[in-house]
């Protein structure tokens, strides 16, 4: 029955599965050669962004009357840093100081745990997945409740990052983004707040987290998670910065929104290296969760595909306008992609 429960298709993994199935197809179909599939303006104005969609077929005015600009991203990490903010707070006074947590979250949350009935399992566990049970145990609920804090601290401590960089770092041309794009920007963090705080093991009786005493659950994974977090964010930050000074001077003063070739740090190794970042900050949460969330990995499915899909379109518009584009620079894997 554990393994059965495992890998039970909850609602939220339902979802991940679809989004990064979504944006998986859609990476296959930018690697397909031109010309061998028709153009549709409508998706390719889904799925690019900014400078991405200078490189795109030509835009209908309809297409155009849907945009955006891009500079609104800053609403993006302003909403997750007041909606994460507040429920990292629940979450620490439930956890921390055994304070009630919101009835009408804590509901909400037991339907988003609550697996499909058609996809259980009913069958007794095999000799060898109990085997398996007793050598790599699952953990337990005050592990787990832990592993969720921290990731959650780690979502909340992002957005601020970010939402400081959009204020004072970021230089923001006349780009746009579609308004599906933006709808979907300012649900994604909340969504990702809930799935996180979805993984506390609840009791289904109170109604209460059923991980209490989680100070005392500290591990080696919850280490490394957080090292590597630090890690990813400090170079995440330092790309946007090597960014930002490409329309600056000296000085820091802003004298022109155009595009140059960025040099430095990992963009000596891939074009966009601030979406590889943001793969490894989604890792390094993985493995603050121990390495074994089946919810949480196809959380980092959706980002891979989602950020590999970025990087290429952006790989790809570096290439087309500069003809003196380092060509040993790959899209979003050093080496590899």
């Amino acid at each position: 029955m554990a393994g059965a429960e495992l890998w039970a298709l909850e609602p939220l993994r339902a979802l991940w599965l679809a989004l990064a199935a979504t944006f998986l197809g859609t990476l296959l179909l930018q690697l397909v050669p031109a010309g061998l599939l028709p153009s549709c303006a409508l998706f390719q104005d889904l799925i690019r962004y900014g400078k991405t969609k200078l490189g795109a077929p030509p835009r209908p005015a309809i297409c155009r009357a849907f945009d955006v600009p891009k500079r609104f991203f800053t609403h993006f990490y302003a909403v997750s840093a007041l909606c994460n903010g507040l429920l990292l707070a629940a979450l620490a006074r439930a956890l921390l100081l055994d304070a009630p947590f919101p009835t009408w979250l804590g509901a909400l949350l037991r339907r988003l745990q609550a697996p499909a009935p058609e996809m259980l399992s009913l069958s007794v566990p095999s000799q060898a997945q109990r085997d398996a049970e007793l050598v790599c145990p699952l953990p337990g609920a005050e592990e787990r409740a832990l592993s969720a804090l921290l990731v959650l601290l780690c979502l909340w401590l992002h957005s601020l990052r970010r939402l400081f960089e959009c204020l004072f770092v970021s230089v923001f041309s006349g780009a746009a983004i579609h308004v599906v794009q933006y709808c979907f920007g300012l649900v994604y963090y909340v969504l990702v707040g809930l799935t996180i705080v979805s993984q506390v093991p609840m009791d289904d009786m109170s109604g209460e987290f059923a991980g209490k005493n989680v100070l005392t659950q500290a591990r080696w994974f919850h280490i490394l998670g957080m090292m590597m977090f630090i890690w990813s964010s400090a170079h995440q930050y330092k790309c946007h910065v090597i960014l930002s000074n490409l329309r600056r001077n000296k000085k820091g003063v802003i004298i022109h929104c155009d595009h140059r070739i960025p040099f430095g740090d990992w963009f000596e190794y891939v074009s966009a290296p601030n979406y590889l970042a943001e793969l490894l900050i989604y890792l390094s949460m993985a493995a603050t969760f121990g390495f074994h969330n089946v919810t949480w990995w196809l959380v980092v499915m959706y980002v891979f595909f989602s950020q590999a899909l970025s990087a290429l379109l952006s790989h790809n518009f570096y290439k087309s306008k500069f003809i003196s584009y380092p060509k040993h620079r790959k899209a979003f894997l050093p080496f590899l992609f």
